[in-house]
């Protein structure tokens, strides 16, 4: 994976490490939706592509909280449990699955992946629509 250039492969294994890194920019300039957020669960990190995909500005977003605010279709075991138990147990999460999104919207499918990891900022919830017929 080249560290200088923006990453594009949802599912590299160094990704977490890359977005830890990753400038506003480079966050832009990926091909899918990235919702980053600090352990009270305060969006930090949210780039162009979520933010036109889901219709909420960037500047609207950032503070929120993700599971209460932004996006409570997510505030569940599957998604905001698996963070927490992750966290409680100092562990890293890295959890890819077929997900439908209906918050303010159709219900639209989507592949998410889940990352944390202890030595980590932040959290993150990427959002795949390419893949989410699948």
């Amino acid at each position: 994976m080249n560290t200088s250039t923006p990453l594009s492969v949802f599912d590299d294994p160094q990704l977490l490490d890359w977005l830890e890194r990753a400038s506003a920019a480079d966050l832009d300039d990926l091909p899918f939706g990235v919702i980053g957020f600090d352990a009270q669960g305060l969006v930090q990190r949210y780039n162009r592509f979520e933010s036109n995909a889901a219709l909420f500005a960037v500047s609207t977003v950032l503070g929120q909280h993700v599971f209460v605010e932004l996006a409570p279709c997510l505030n569940n075991y599957l998604v905001a449990t698996r963070f927490e138990d992750a966290a409680a147990a100092g562990e890293p999460l890295d959890a890819v699955m077929p997900y439908v999104l209906t918050f303010r919207m159709r219900p639209t499918r989507v592949r998410l992946r889940l990352l944390s990891s202890p030595q980590a900022a932040h959290r993150y919830i990427l959002v795949d629509r390419r893949g989410g017929a699948q």
